[in-house]
């Protein structure tokens, strides 16, 4: 009998950071249960008369920082064989990635796909927030300067982000009566199609944010994400340093109110953001944080992402 599969659409394995890499502690627990591992990145999805098929190569993990992988020549999967496909790639959310949700989304329903493609298409992060507003900071999304300028004028210090990027990228911190924001936007305005999204500037950001782990809408892992000193990202690609922190009741409740949303849409994997009291982002599209979760507490959450999944798919919608 051959082995079931699991295709993960995701980043060059050759550009990932083994240690803290979410789509490689997923793909390490698969094999450990038996699955066969298929890599390909988007750009690798073809919509054939026969199917959706993906390019790529059969690759096997090893969990340490050098010669972490090894992979097979060149191979043409239909993905209809696949048991799984996790949906991993990093954004931006863009075109490319649009297309890519529409492609999974023909499969079979023998074929999960992790997170739900029609969930995630529907769900950009920064956006999803605003379906929310008890729950997050004072917001605007908008190119409109004149509502940009009174948004400062009212909030004082205000973080500035592009609408569709990850990581950190982008984020920068205005302060009222900075002269460079006529510029920034106007350079805003050539890298993004989007509108920027201005938040009101948390100050509690310097003790850290939290980065909280949801798996079929529970939140089964927190840690805090300190930023080196005199930044305002704390991302981990920033320079973020992890540490344990506690779930207090205002995380439990923020996740009380998103959790069911994301379970309805099929989001089975997601991680949110939190500064203070206030949500921030929840990530649907290649969220991470597992590792650093099961080195801080000693868990394992990988294997709550499996045992979930096979235990019960009932839950997922595809």
């Amino acid at each position: 009998m051959s082995h079931p599969i699991v295709a993960l659409q995701m980043e060059p394995l050759s550009q990932i950071i083994v240690e803290t890499n979410t789509t490689f502690a997923l793909g390490l627990e698969a094999q450990k249960r038996g699955y066969k591992l298929f890599t390909y990145t988007p750009d690798d999805l073809s919509s054939t008369p026969n199917g959706i098929v993906a390019r790529g190569r059969w690759v096997t993990f090893q969990d340490q920082s050098s010669d972490y992988f090894t992979q097979s020549d060149e191979a043409l999967l239909n993905l209809e064989e696949a048991q799984y496909v996790l949906m991993r790639q990093d954004p931006p959310f863009n075109m490319p990635y649009i297309t890519a949700t529409h492609f999974l989304e023909l499969l079979p329903k023998t074929t999960r796909v992790i997170n739900n493609p029609a969930g995630v298409r529907n769900a950009p992060e920064k956006l999803l927030i605003t379906h929310f507003p008890t729950l997050i900071p004072p917001t605007l999304i908008s190119w409109d300067r004149a509502l940009i300028n009174e948004f400062i004028h009212v909030h004082g210090s205000v973080i500035l982000k592009p609408l569709f990027e990850f990581g950190g990228n982008g984020v920068l911190l205005f302060n009222p009566g900075d002269q460079n924001l006529p510029e920034i936007l106007n350079i805003y305005r050539t890298l993004y199609n989007a509108p920027p999204i201005f938040q009101k500037f948390l100050p509690e950001v310097h003790q850290g944010d939290k980065r909280i782990i949801l798996i079929d809408g529970k939140p089964l892992g927190i840690f805090k994400r300190i930023p080196p000193k005199g930044q305002v990202r704390s991302n981990m690609r920033q320079g973020g340093r992890p540490e344990v922190c506690e779930f207090t009741p205002r995380d439990l409740e923020i996740c009380a109110q998103i959790g069911p949303i994301l379970k309805e849409q099929g989001l089975y994997l997601a991680g949110i953001d939190i500064i203070g009291d206030y949500l921030i982002e929840i990530n649907v599209t290649s969220p991470t944080g597992l590792r650093a979760i099961n080195r801080l507490y000693n868990k394992n959450l990988t294997q709550d992402f499996w045992d979930g999944l096979t235990s019960d798919i009932s839950s997922f919608n595809n």
